[in-house]
């Protein structure tokens, strides 16, 4: 996104379950494969079930898969589609710790959509490795009275101690109270950049 001319232009929240998938008996499974956020989700059920067992992260859970496949004793936390592409075994399903286990994905183009009156945006915004910059970052938003509904950091790999900050925050580009809350933003920021402004998911 830093380099991108592309927009978020649309948010979509959907259930995901997640699968355990071998090629061996479960008493069997020594390694099991999947990325950090999956395994963040299925905790308390890997706990109870593989205490013992080696979880190694991988960037994906098709990744996971694949590389399961490929080992006697190995497992993969994935969707059950994966189990058919890398020729899998379904050994349990929705291995979830929570019954409402949604992912968040971004629609991609080319620009932002319009406004709809129930909006977010994105943006990532850099400031200096100084005392207070974190609060003069965030004081903006409260000023005008803008909910921020999520933050990451990032190491922006340019500098030591220089991050990137994701915000996601409600309103649209266009609405007065995010362009005063931008410009006084811009007063303090070492960057900024406009990733996109959306309707919000229901």
């Amino acid at each position: 996104f830093i380099d991108s001319k592309a927009k978020i232009c649309a948010e979509i929240f959907l259930t995901v379950s997640h699968c355990l998938l071998a090629n061996c008996h479960p008493d069997k499974v020594k390694k099991i494969y999947s990325n950090p956020q999956v395994f963040g989700q299925c905790r308390i059920w890997l706990r109870n079930n593989y205490p013992r067992a080696e979880l190694i992260e991988v960037s994906s859970t098709a990744k996971a898969a694949e590389v399961a496949a490929g080992e006697q004793y190995a497992a993969a936390l994935a969707g059950d589609l994966a189990a058919e592409i890398y020729g899998l075994k379904v050994l349990q399903k929705a291995v979830e710790d929570s019954g409402r286990n949604e992912t968040r994905f971004l629609v991609i183009g080319n620009s932002s959509a319009g406004k709809s009156g129930d909006d977010k945006s994105s943006i990532i915004v850099s400031v200096a490795d100084r005392v207070g910059a974190l609060y003069k970052m965030l004081y903006p938003f409260k000023k005008c009275g803008i909910n921020l509904t999520k933050i990451e950091s990032r190491p922006s790999k340019k500098k030591a101690w220089e991050y990137y900050f994701f915000i996601d925050f409600m309103g649209h580009i266009e609405s007065e109270k995010v362009v005063e809350a931008l410009r006084d933003l811009g007063q303090h920021a070492l960057f900024i950049k406009h990733l996109g402004s959306y309707p919000r998911a229901k």
